[in-house]
């Protein structure tokens, strides 16, 4: 019997396509955004034009000076000064900041206070108003004593003789650090799923226990990218160390020696250069750490799952479970199963 010449196209099959063959290929046209374009190319011309101006129209900046002082010795040493000084105030500040996020979630009301009055202090007054104070220490105790309370001294030495100003700088940064780092550490705690604390109540573990062993490890997914910002904040904030004072960092450095020369603008570049390079390294160190910790988190799909599929979630605390597509809890396909 011959078949109608139109049920091939109402089939809604190609014509000469064989009875297998799938449904012809939608081919996607891209939008065109011409008025993206143009701004975007405006942007380029802009810069451009600010590089080139910058390059060959402005003497000011003086590149001949900046080439002779970025690798100068003594800005290199400085800039060694730096990082140290970020290094060890972010290592004090990461481990005060988790002992006072500790402290305003313990259940004993005076620890609580305590932290709660240290963080109003330090996050309300300004850094550098308390690197002055740190820098006046020696003016305010000249000497530090040990031995018996009210009773006998041991020893008397003075402050200026204990604590150099290098680590007076290393303690004031750390001690107001240590305040933001505080409610990052506490809101990592926050996040994750009080079901942890039960369970771990349930198992009988302490309160310490649960802490070092439970929250704070599953905390780490959310404390990681702040801290990553407040390193690189850290890393700035060493050019106000001159308020103590101290006189060996990058940005105190480059500012005597372009007094010396009567020429600031070109060792202020030589100064953002090394500030660049450093925050550079780090942003890309806190990528990879954030990888790191993101582990044991994402969904997997199953093989390309469509709607109505199961998806399989990771997670570091529960493992991985298989979980409907709607959400809820409990496993699919389980209706039925009760007699």
């Amino acid at each position: 019997m011959a078949t109608p010449s139109g049920s091939a196209s109402r089939s809604g099959a190609a014509p000469g396509a064989g009875p297998d063959s799938g449904p012809e290929r939608i081919k996607a046209i891209p939008l065109r955004h011409p008025v993206r374009n143009i701004i975007a190319v405006i942007i380029v011309l802009i810069v451009l034009a600010f590089l080139w101006d910058a390059a060959f129209n402005r003497p000011a900046y003086d590149w001949p000076a900046v080439g002779k002082y970025i690798f100068d010795v003594r800005v290199s040493q400085a800039a060694l000064v730096t990082l140290q000084l970020t290094v060890l105030a972010m290592v004090g500040a990461i481990v005060l900041g988790t002992l006072l996020a500790v402290m305003r979630l313990s259940p004993n009301p005076v620890l609580k206070s305590v932290a709660w009055v240290y963080l109003w202090i330090f996050r309300g007054t300004p850094v550098y108003v308390q690197l002055v104070f740190w820098g006046l220490l020696a003016t305010i105790y000249k000497t530090i004593s040990v031995g018996i309370p009210f009773t006998q001294v041991f020893t008397e030495f003075t402050t200026q003789d204990a604590i150099n100003v290098f680590w007076l700088a290393v303690i004031g940064l750390a001690l107001n650090e240590a305040a933001y780092m505080a409610e990052i550490v506490r809101a990592g705690m926050l996040s994750v799923d009080p079901g942890q604390s039960e369970a771990s109540t349930a198992l009988g573990m302490s309160w310490s226990q649960t802490m070092r062993r439970i929250i704070i490890p599953q905390s780490m997914r959310v404390i990681i990218p702040p801290t990553g910002n407040e390193v690189i904040s850290m890393l700035k904030t060493t050019s106000l160390v001159t308020a103590v004072p101290l006189s060996t960092d990058l940005y105190t450095r480059t500012r005597d020696i372009s007094a010396e020369t009567f020429n600031p603008i070109p060792l202020l570049i030589v100064a953002s250069i090394w500030y660049l390079f450093f925050t550079s390294l780090l942003m890309i160190g806190q990528y990879f750490l954030e990888r790191r910790f993101a582990r044991g988190t994402r969904h997997v799909d199953l093989g390309g799952a469509h709607q109505g599929d199961a998806m399989v979630v990771e997670t570091p605390a529960t493992g991985t479970i298989t979980a409907p597509p709607d959400g809820s809890r409990r496993p699919p396909h389980d209706e039925g199963t009760r007699s």
